[in-house]
């Protein structure tokens, strides 16, 4: 009797995020400065939601809302579902830039992996706490996006979502970030993760992120081969996205000459976001993504 050959399995969260790491994330929650400092009435999911008494308004329901705060009286008029708001609670939006281009690929361990782990663990805390999340990968434009999704009935979606996406195509960041804002509404967080190697700069592409609604987050991901290059000799250097050519002679004199200028972009993306009111950091392939998540981006206000 012939053997049916083995089917593939079937993408699982579990393949970027250990169940170690996502019990420590159900403790953190999304924190959106603008939402604190406008102090604007709205609706704003939490876990204590439905203790405030004082009703602010109805919207439409959408899945994922928790059936509790449904009007059955609007329903039984109307046949429509509404939700209550309350004055104590703002709808907390969260959007994911994932960049997917050729040169996420490159170094050992590859950026990619460690970008969507980094996406996975950001994406997971803001379902599992209700916020309304949107996530887009990008090169020449956005490739993809999940766009408004809400509650943990959308991990499984968000997992195959990031590994379905493979790395590939130059990258195109303004178009991109032109796409992401065309429909973004309320407030909340808008989070990019990238290389940040873009050819045509990465000024006119952060330019349409900042909002007075959003706050910014930009995650600078490198591998250590771009970080702390090691070579020595004659090279020919291929552009991994537009195929452009140079021939080189690794010396230390040439390696020092390359970590000043990487040195000097990174610290000029920081310079550009702060001077904004954006938040920017570099990470390291390398380095494990529970400590820049549990540690790292606690420190700095991402996370509550």
């Amino acid at each position: 009797m012939a053997l049916s050959p083995d089917k593939p399995k079937a993408p699982a969260l579990t393949d970027l995020l250990d169940s170690d790491f996502m019990a420590r994330l159900d403790r953190l929650d999304v924190l959106s400065r603008k939402i604190l400092q406008s102090k604007l009435q709205g609706e704003r999911r939490s876990k204590r939601r439905g203790q405030s008494s004082e009703f602010a308004e109805h919207r439409r329901y959408v899945v994922g809302d928790d059936i509790r705060f449904v009007d059955w009286n609007i329903y039984a008029r109307l046949e429509k579902l509404f939700v209550k708001l309350f004055l104590e609670e703002q709808d907390l939006s969260v959007h994911l830039l994932l960049d997917v281009s050729d040169s996420a690929r490159f170094g050992e361990p590859p950026k990619a992996l460690f970008m969507k782990r980094l996406t996975a663990a950001l994406a997971y805390v803001s379902l599992v706490n209700n916020n309304r999340l949107t996530l887009s990968t990008f090169a020449d434009g956005l490739t993809a996006q999940l766009p408004n999704i809400r509650g943990r009935n959308y991990l499984a979606r968000m997992a195959e979502f990031l590994l379905s996406e493979q790395p590939g195509g130059p990258s195109y960041f303004e178009k991109a970030c032109r796409q992401a804002t065309a429909n973004q509404r309320g407030k909340g967080v808008t989070i990019v993760i990238s290389d940040c190697l873009f050819k045509e700069g990465y000024d006119a592409g952060l330019r349409r992120l900042i909002s007075r609604q959003y706050d910014l987050y930009v995650m600078q991901v490198l591998c250590p081969q771009e970080l702390e290059p090691d070579f020595r000799g004659d090279f020919k250097l291929l552009d991994i996205e537009d195929g452009d050519q140079a021939e080189i002679t690794l010396s230390p004199a040439l390696l020092a000459f390359y970590k000043r200028n990487l040195a000097a972009y990174c610290n000029d993306i920081k310079q550009f976001c702060t001077a904004r009111g954006a938040h920017y950091l570099l990470a390291n392939s390398a380095d494990p993504v529970e400590q820049l998540v549990l540690n790292y981006l606690r420190r700095i206000g991402l996370f509550k």
